[in-house]
C-alpha cells in the first residue's frame, strides 16, 4: 500500500521521520514553554507582595531566555550528548544544521526537535529554583548563577537519570518525566540558595500578601494545563502510553489540589485559594515520575498522598524544625517540588506497572523497572525491592549533589557581586532595581518627585480660571 503523497518520504522528511510524532513533540514542547512564559512569570509576578512584582516575574523571564542560548551553545550535549565522564557528556555547540537535522538518539525525531524539547524543561527548573528566591536575591547574581547551575548541576543530573549512557538510568531508575531531574534537584538547590542568599526584609517575612490573585490563579492555569506537553511529550512518540500519562496527570493533580483544600478548611475553618494552587502544585510534581507507568488508582492515591504529605510538612513540619525555619523560602519549593518530588519517586518504586514500564522502556527485561508491589504480586520480590531502592539512590544523589553543587556556585558569585540586595533597596523593591512599577495607580505612569519620598504631593498653585498647571 503506497503512502499519501505528503507522507512520502523526501529530502525535507527522510524515511526515519515520523511527521505526527515530529508534530506533537513540536507542540508537547512548546506547551512546556507556556508554563514558563507567561505560566510562572505571570504566576511569580503576581504571589508576591506588590513592590516585587516586576523582579519576580523577570526574573523567570530572564531565566528562560538565558538557558536556551546556553542549552544550544553546549548545555544539551553535555546532558544527552556523547559521553565525556562518567556522568557528563562532551560539551559541544547545537547550531549546526546538518546536526540538527539528523535523526536524534532515541526515535523519529530530528536533533532539533529534542533539543528545542529539552530547553524547556532546562528552563523550567531554573525559574522553579527562583521562586525560593523572590523577594531579595541580587538581580545581578542571579545573572550569574543561571548559566552556572545550568551547566554544573543539571547538565550532570539529566545525562546520569535521562541520558541512555547515564550510571542511573544504565540502573533501572524510573523517572517518566523530571520527578528527580527537575523537581527534586530544584527544591534541594532553590532551598540551599535561599540558605546561602539569606532571608528577604524582616516587614516582607512577617507579611507578604499577593498583589493579585486573580492573575496568580491564570499562571497556575497555565501551570497546570501546560503539563500535558510537560508528561504528555515524555515517550517521544504519539503512543497509548502518552495519553495514559496525560490522563494520569490530571487525575493526580485535581485529587491533591482537593485534597489540600479539604485539609485547610478541616484545620483552618477557609478554602485557601493560595493553598489549593500549593496542592496543584504537589499534585503535578508527584505524578511526574510515574505518570505514564502506573494504573489510574494509583494515580488517585498519589493525589490524595501528594495533597496531605507536602501538606503536613509545610503547615506542622516546617514551624518545629529548626532549619526549615532558619531558611526563608519564599515560594516553599522545597515542599512543593523536594518533598513532592522525592514522594513521587518513592511511590514510582511501589506503583510501577511492569507492562506498562516496557511500553514506555521499551524493554523485556522483567529485572528492571518492576514496582515492589507487582514485584510481590508476581513473585518478583527482589526486584520490587531493588527498583525501590534504585529510586532511594535516586532521591540520595540528587540531593546530596544540589546541596554541594550549589553551595560551591553560590559561595564563588559571591566572591564578584552580592547575593543579596542591599537594605535600602530591600525596603523600595522593583523601582530601586529595575527603575519601573507593575502598577500604575495614577497619573498613566508617571512618576511624582517628592522631597519627602511621599505619595502625598504639593500641586502647584491653581490660576484664575480656576485650573492646575502642571509642569
Amino acid at each position: 500500500m503506497s503512502l499519501p503523497e505528503n507522507l512520502q518520504p523526501d529530502e525535507a522528511s527522510p524515511y526515519w521521520l515520523n511527521k505526527g510524532d515530529n508534530a506533537w513533540q513540536l507542540t508537547a514542547a512548546t506547551l512546556v514553554g507556556l508554563q514558563s512564559v507567561p505560566g510562572l512569570v505571570i504566576l511569580y509576578g503576581s504571589i508576591v507582595k506588590k513592590k516585587w512584582a516586576v523582579n519576580s516575574a523577570f526574573m523567570a523571564l530572564y531565566a528562560f531566555a538565558a538557558v536556551l542560548v546556553c542549552w544550544v551553545g553546549w548545555g544539551y550535549r553535555m546532558a544527552f550528548g556523547d559521553k565525556f565522564i562518567h556522568f557528563l557528556g562532551m560539551p559541544n555547540v547545537s547550531l549546526d544544521a546538518h546536526y540538527l537535522l539528523e535523526r536524534a538518539f532515541l526515535g523519529y525525531l530530528p536533533n532539533a526537535t529534542m533539543i528545542y524539547f529539552q530547553s524547556v524543561f532546562a528552563a523550567i527548573t531554573l525559574i522553579l529554583v527562583a521562586g525560593a528566591l523572590l523577594g531579595r536575591m541580587n538581580f545581578l547574581a542571579w545573572m550569574l548563577f543561571v548559566p552556572l547551575w545550568l551547566t554544573f548541576s543539571y547538565t550532570i543530573t539529566a545525562y546520569s537519570i535521562w541520558c541512555p549512557d547515564g550510571w542511573l538510568a544504565k540502573h533501572g531508575i524510573i523517572d517518566y518525566s523530571g520527578g528527580f531531574v527537575i523537581h527534586l534537584s530544584s527544591g534541594v538547590a532553590g532551598f540551599t540558595a535561599a540558605y546561602w542568599v539569606g532571608p528577604r526584609a524582616t516587614r516582607d517575612r512577617e507579611r507578604f500578601p499577593p498583589n493579585n490573585i486573580l492573575l496568580m490563579l491564570a499562571g497556575a492555569g497555565l501551570l497546570w494545563m501546560g503539563w500535558t506537553g510537560f508528561n504528555g511529550g515524555d515517550p517521544y512518540t504519539v503512543s497509548t502510553d502518552a495519553s495514559l500519562a496525560v490522563l494520569n496527570t490530571h487525575v493526580c493533580t485535581a485529587t491533591s489540589l482537593l485534597t489540600w483544600l479539604m485539609l485547610d478548611i478541616i484545620f483552618f475553618g477557609k478554602p485557601s485559594v493560595i493553598g489549593a494552587t500549593q496542592g496543584m502544585i504537589t499534585g503535578l510534581v508527584c505524578i511526574t515520575p510515574a505518570a505514564g507507568v502506573v494504573q489510574g488508582w494509583a494515580a488517585i492515591l498519589m493525589g490524595m498522598m501528594s495533597g496531605s504529605i507536602p501538606w503536613y510538612t509545610m503547615m506542622v513540619l516546617h514551624k518545629k524544625i529548626w532549619l526549615l525555619k532558619q531558611v526563608d523560602d519564599t515560594m516553599a519549593v522545597f515542599h512543593t517540588h523536594a518533598v513532592a518530588g522525592s514522594l513521587g519517586g518513592i511511590l514510582t518504586g511501589l506503583f510501577a506497572v511492569p507492562k506498562l514500564n516496557r511500553l514506555f522502556y521499551l524493554v523485556e527485561d522483567w529485572q528492571h523497572y518492576i514496582g515492589l508491589f507487582y514485584g510481590i504480586y508476581n513473585g518478583h520480590t527482589t526486584a520490587g525491592f531493588k527498583q525501590l531502592g534504585i529510586q532511594l539512590l535516586g532521591i540520595l544523589f540528587v540531593v546530596c549533589f544540589n546541596i554541594f553543587i550549589t553551595s560551591a556556585i553560590c559561595l564563588l558569585i559571591r566572591l564578584v557581586v552580592p547575593l543579596r540586595l542591599a537594605e535600602d533597596e530591600l525596603q523600595t523593591g522593583d523601582d530601586a532595581i529595575h527603575g519601573e512599577e507593575a502598577y500604575a495607580l495614577w497619573g498613566d505612569g508617571e512618576k511624582y518627585e517628592s522631597k519627602l519620598n511621599s505619595v502625598y504631593e504639593e500641586f502647584p498653585p491653581a490660576t484664575k480660571s480656576g485650573e492646575v498647571q502642571m509642569a
